[in-house]
Parts: C-alpha cells; sequence; structure tokens
C-alpha cells in the first residue's frame, strides 16, 4: 500500500474534524460514534480512530472553533444586546448543543477538557466590554438557559 502524502493526511484529518462539529452540532456529542463519522466521510472507523483513539480527542482539537462559532453569535455592546443575542442563538440547533455540551462537562473528571472554550471566551469578551456587569449576564444567561435545557423549554417562546 502506498504511503500517504503529509497533504493527503492533513486533508482527511480535516474532513473528519469538519463532519465531527457537524456532528457535536446536529446531533450532540454523545450520540457521534466512530460508526456516524465512518459513513458520513466514507473513511473506515480504524482510519478515524488512528487520528483520533479516544472520541474526547474531538473535543480537545475542535474546542477553539467551537468557541469561536458561539462568541460569533453574541452582542457584547451592552448588556440588553448581550441578552438578546444569546435568546437569540438560543433559537438556533446548533448554539443549544454547543451548552448542552458545556452543561455535560461541568463537573466531569476528564482532565483534558478543562476549559470550554464557547463559555470562557464569552465571558472574557463580556468582561472586556461590560465590566462586572458582562461577568454577572453570562452567569444569569447559564442558569436560564440551564433551566430551559434541563426543562425542554421551548427557547423560541423564551426569547
Amino acid at each position: 500500500m502506498a504511503k500517504r502524502s503529509r497533504v493527503q493526511t492533513e486533508q482527511t484529518i480535516n474532513q473528519i474534524m469538519d463532519e465531527a462539529l457537524r456532528q457535536i452540532l446536529t446531533i450532540g456529542f454523545e450520540t457521534m460514534s466512530y460508526t456516524t463519522l465512518s459513513e458520513a466521510t466514507g473513511i473506515s472507523r480504524t482510519g478515524i480512530s488512528h487520528h483520533f483513539p479516544r472520541k474526547n480527542d474531538f473535543l480537545i482539537r475542535l474546542d477553539s472553533r467551537i468557541g469561536n462559532l458561539f462568541v460569533a453569535a453574541l452582542n457584547f455592546s451592552s448588556q440588553e444586546a448581550l441578552e438578546a443575542s444569546w435568546m437569540q442563538a438560543m433559537q438556533e440547533e446548533q448554539y443549544r448543543a454547543v451548552l448542552r455540551l458545556f452543561f455535560s462537562l461541568c463537573g466531569g473528571t476528564n482532565n483534558e477538557i478543562t476549559l470550554f472554550r464557547a463559555v470562557s471566551t464569552a465571558r472574557q469578551q463580556a468582561i472586556a466590554e461590560l465590566g462586572l456587569v458582562g461577568d454577572r449576564t453570562i452567569n444569569h444567561l447559564l442558569g436560564r438557559t440551564a433551566v430551559m435545557l434541563l426543562s425542554n423549554f421551548d427557547v423560541a417562546k423564551a426569547a
């Protein structure tokens, strides 16, 4: 069998990561599997596990992409704008998936996933733009979102 070039390997890894991100945001991290990734990419499960030996490796590699995606949906110009943009984002499944993932990681024992950038980056940006009001606003929104997600509350009606 011919050895793959570095470029081909990077293309394969990027294809896997793009699909993993799509699945994390649509079907959720818990539902995503080597099988679902293999079926979607045409790459064998063994090939995927060669690059990502543990499922958590996807989260480690995608953390900043997920964080940037989430923060891009938020408006930090004022407390009101932040709250409105957060609730608007919660109407879209991909942003709810990001926060479901955050809550599922809270209190976990996996030392490799100690910082989930989606929330920490949002908090840092809110503090930079709004000071302590931004920090309190993020805390309030996280609590409000947790209640909505846990109760399967209709987010669209809450906005």
